[in-house]
């Protein structure tokens, strides 16, 4: 039996051809896959940015408001405790999907901005002035900004490590950023515009050697392989709902059981205190603590829905499929003339980040929407990341469990005619 697909092994895919034949029926499964763009069969290539929603999710989110709206924790009555059921249900699944040890490691957020702001409002207000977090390079502006905002606060430094040339975290350079002072390491565990996969467990040994924390971005890392929050070692794993075909305004933030305990709130209000009296308030144990007021009932359901697909296809069939449909664009768009690659790393998930000579990659996204493909072009969130390369941004073509052979060939037969036009 083949050893299940992980993150650093996407490129090596078992049985890569035998999923992508099963592609089409899962495409069936996404309603809006179905409907024309400028008269083209949609060619969608932006799940970096959001996936699109299975017809269970859809529903999931129909049949909540139907049949089990209510607002949870606090009711006695029926409808009450059964949307409260879900709602910890949808807890469990997302445990589940990241082999946390517990469900109530698991704190509901709108995404995985909120999960990045939520750690700097809470366990970063413990740091003091010359406290170091180290990030990378590659971070998305979200893995970024809060811990500016932070630093401007407390005093702590922030400091980041290079990546090489092929858009890979250069380990020495990262060990050489570590030392006392290192309170933090917060990087992504896949690249949103690269789509490296970095060895975030070698980075948490190493951080752990310097008496660090780890904080992973998952967001672009949980709808592509297998997730093991316990195996990486990492303290906070975040990733948002609409990345892994739920939602859009619900994520999660992991949180090692051993840190949440000690967390102050972050946001004060209903549902996540103990007592409330004018000379003061305690407050609620566990993830409760940090889900002050009605939270998102209906989006965390759903997302309990979106996990449950994608756990019903396999992820590591999901990443095998993928794995195979880059490797095929890869071929193919360097067979093109003038189109160089950003994002070279020996393990890649399923993005892949392009330049065309003589177009603009706003041009070349305009073109290729006449054609019905959809990509993203732009500095993708991540412009100290684009300074590091010289450039403005790239075209971004990102895969999903429903892409198929035919968009590929839409994707290089659209940057042909971009070629055509502008005459290169």
């Amino acid at each position: 039996m083949n050893a299940p697909l992980t993150l650093e092994g996407v490129l090596r895919p078992a049985a890569a051809d035998q999923a992508a034949a099963a592609a089409a029926p899962w495409a069936a499964d996404f309603p809006i896959l179905a409907r024309p763009v400028r008269a083209r069969r949609l060619a969608y290539l932006d799940n970096g940015a959001t996936t699109q929603k299975p017809q269970g999710v859809i529903q999931a989110l129909a049949d909540f408001y139907e049949q089990s709206n209510a607002n949870i924790h606090r009711g006695v009555h029926w409808l009450s405790q059964h949307a409260t059921d879900l709602y910890e249900q949808a807890r469990s699944r997302v445990a589940g999907l990241l082999n946390a040890p517990n469900s109530q490691d698991v704190i509901f957020v709108r995404g995985t901005t909120e999960a990045i702001n939520l750690v700097a409002q809470t366990w970063g207000q413990s740091l003091a002035p010359g406290d170091e977090i180290l990030v990378t390079d590659m971070e998305h502006h979200s893995n970024i900004v809060p811990w500016q905002l932070l630093c401007a606060r407390t005093g702590a430094v922030l400091r980041h490590a290079r990546v090489t040339d092929s858009g890979e975290i250069d380990l020495d350079d990262f060990r050489s950023c570590l030392n006392a002072r290192t309170r933090l390491v917060a990087l992504a565990h896949v690249s949103n515009a690269l789509g490296t996969v970095n060895p975030v467990a070698e980075i948490t040994r190493l951080a752990r050697e310097a008496g660090a924390l780890v904080l992973v971005d998952g967001a672009q890392a949980v709808a592509h392989a297998p997730v093991d929050v316990q195996a990486l070692d990492c303290d906070f794993y975040a990733f948002s709902g609409h990345k892994i075909y739920g939602p859009t305004g619900i994520g999660a933030l992991y949180v090692r059981a051993s840190i949440l305990q000690k967390l102050a709130p972050w946001q004060g209000g209903g549902d996540m205190i103990h007592t409330v009296s004018f000379e003061g308030s305690t407050w609620a144990e566990g993830p409760q603590r940090f889900e002050a007021g009605t939270p998102n009932i209906a989006g965390a359901v759903a997302l309990g829905a979106a996990i449950d697909y994608v756990q019903s296809i396999g992820l590591p069939v999901i990443a095998a499929h993928e794995s195979a449909l880059l490797a095929e664009a890869t071929e193919r768009m360097l067979a093109l003339p003038g189109v160089r690659l950003v994002g070279t790393a020996r393990h890649k998930a399923g993005i892949l980040s392009f330049l065309v000579d003589g177009i603009h990659p706003h041009d070349l996204g305009t073109i290729l929407d006449t054609e019905g493909v959809a990509i993203r072009a732009g500095h993708h969130c991540a412009m100290p990341l684009m300074a590091r390369f010289g450039i403005p941004g790239t075209a971004r073509a990102s895969l999903a469990l429903y892409n198929t052979q035919a968009d590929i060939d839409a994707l290089v037969a659209g940057v042909r005619k971009a070629q055509k036009l502008f005459g290169v």
